[in-house]
């Protein structure tokens, strides 16, 4: 009896975490995201109607000056990035958060001479967005930071090595859209009248997507997120 107790236990407390496990990533917004675009179909931008929420792909090209990645320095219109330091509690470790960075601009999104704008805002947010990570860099005990991990970390006032001349555990996360990438945004289709001439573009209007109340812009560079709706 008593060990049936406790297989029922250990059974109810491993469907609990799976319980757990399988609603926190159903619900992050990597996973809202895929679900969402997915149920929209990939269009055309001389396709695009007024008022319509809809989904398309482009290249990104910046409006104005671009954004230079912290890190990377590369040419961008969006970054996040985030510093870590490892810190411990009792017999267990965790990272705590020292700095989390996030910038975007207006861009535009180009394919096949065809162009869309999009003009995310971050106070207040009219967006949600899943950059994939693509540059890591970290310190710890018996690997030191490299110059360039070293500078970056003095532009956060946050020094690489501890009192004694030990390395403190740091990671560097950076994911960002890069000048010229492949990135996929859905948001509500508007045509509007160009202000002013684009290079290479010779029509007198031009496609917005943009946010309303109920429904943010999304934008992501997760690549090869298919369409269950056929157009």
């Amino acid at each position: 009896m008593f060990l049936s107790s406790n297989y029922f236990i250990i059974l109810v407390t491993i469907s609990l975490a799976a319980l757990i496990g399988g609603l926190i990533y159903f619900f992050n917004t990597k996973q809202k995201i895929i679900r969402t675009l997915s149920k929209l179909p990939i269009k055309q931008i001389g396709s695009l109607k007024n008022n319509e929420f809809t989904r398309f792909s482009g290249k990104a090209l910046h409006v104005k000056e671009p954004l230079i990645a912290p890190f990377s320095k590369r040419k961008c219109i969006f970054y996040v990035m985030k510093i870590e330091k490892k810190k411990s509690n009792g017999k267990s470790s965790y990272w705590d958060t020292l700095v989390k960075e996030e910038k975007i601009q207006e861009f535009f999104l180009e394919k096949n001479g065809d162009f869309a704008i999009v003009r995310p805002c971050q106070n207040p947010k009219n967006y949600i967005s899943h950059l994939v990570v693509d540059k890591k860099v970290n310190s710890g005990t018996f690997n030191d930071a490299t110059p360039e991990f070293k500078t970056l970390l003095k532009q956060y006032n946050i020094d690489s090595e501890g009192f004694f001349g030990f390395n403190k555990s740091l990671r560097y996360s950076e994911g960002i859209i890069e000048v010229g990438e492949q990135i996929t945004v859905a948001g509500i289709a508007k045509w509007k009248s160009l202000k002013e001439p684009i290079e290479g573009y010779s029509y007198s209007k031009i496609a917005e997507l943009e946010s309303s109340d109920k429904q943010k812009l999304i934008i992501t560079d997760l690549p090869n997120i298919k369409s269950k709706k056929r157009f």
